[in-house]
Formats: C-alpha cells, structure tokens, sequence
C-alpha cells in the first residue's frame, strides 16, 4: 500500500507546484496503475476539479465504462462530500487514504450512508503514509500565509 501512496505524493506534488491544494490520487485495477490526478481547482478555476472525480473521469475513460467495482483508489487526504459521492457513484471496492481532513472529510459518514445497505460499499483503510501526506499540505499552507 505505501507503493501507492507514494505515487498518489508524487500526483500531490505535482497539485503543490501550481498553487492547487496538494492532494494526489491513484486508481489501480489488478495491481496497475489506470489512473493518476491531482487537484486542479486553482488551474482551472472549476471548483469540481478534485484530483478523486478527475482520476475517476480518466478511469472509467480508460475502461469505457463508469463501472470501477474492480479498482482501488489511493487518495492522500480523506475525500470531501463531493468525492465520496463519486467514489460511491462509480462502485470503487477499496479507499486507501493517508491522512485525514479535519474541514471537509466525509469517509466516516460513508458507513452511515451504507447502514441498512452493505450494496457497493467501499473498504476504507487510512493512515498510509500519514505523516508525508499531512507534512505535504502543512508546507503548502505554510507557503501561502508568508
């Protein structure tokens, strides 16, 4: 697991050079990479420009289906409202994310969501690579408040 993360760090990184919230995602099928993104809200001034929902539109781009039932996706801090949606919308198996979002994380709320219903709920696993995970966005909001 912590092979992945440090290539969804590395999507981070990539959000953290253009001045968009580091947050990088990866989504593996069968052990492969299919999909990679980062935030991209302050690049393209779209406010649902998720690193989740863009990893997922290239997903199901790629398998041409919006079916991802078979796919995991490593995402370095806990997804928002919106993505978790999306992550539930597209029947992603597993979550694997490195630290949470104490403002906008919504996982927790996902078994309350799926409580009469285990129909397409996701296994959630947090705290990979928590520290590089958390350390990315400290520096990032240290950079913005100098």
């Amino acid at each position: 697991m912590e092979k992945y993360m440090m290539e969804a760090l590395k999507e981070a990184q990539e959000a953290f050079k253009y001045g968009d919230v580091p947050i990088g995602v990866i989504i593996i099928e069968k052990g492969k990479i299919i999909a990679r993104a980062h935030n991209q809200k302050e690049k393209k001034k779209i406010a649902t420009k998720h690193a989740e929902i863009i990893a997922i539109e290239k997903a199901c781009k790629k398998k041409k289906s919006w079916y991802l039932d078979d796919c995991e996706m490593y995402i370095t801090m806990e997804p928002c409202l919106m993505c978790c949606g999306a992550i539930i919308q597209s029947r992603i198996s597993k979550i694997v994310y490195g630290t949470a979002n104490e403002k906008f994380g919504y996982v927790k709320s996902v078994d309350e969501i799926f409580k009469n219903n285990n129909n397409h709920k996701p296994t959630v696993i947090s705290g990979i690579c928590e520290e590089e995970c958390k350390q990315i966005v400290k520096d990032f909001f240290e950079t913005k408040r100098k």
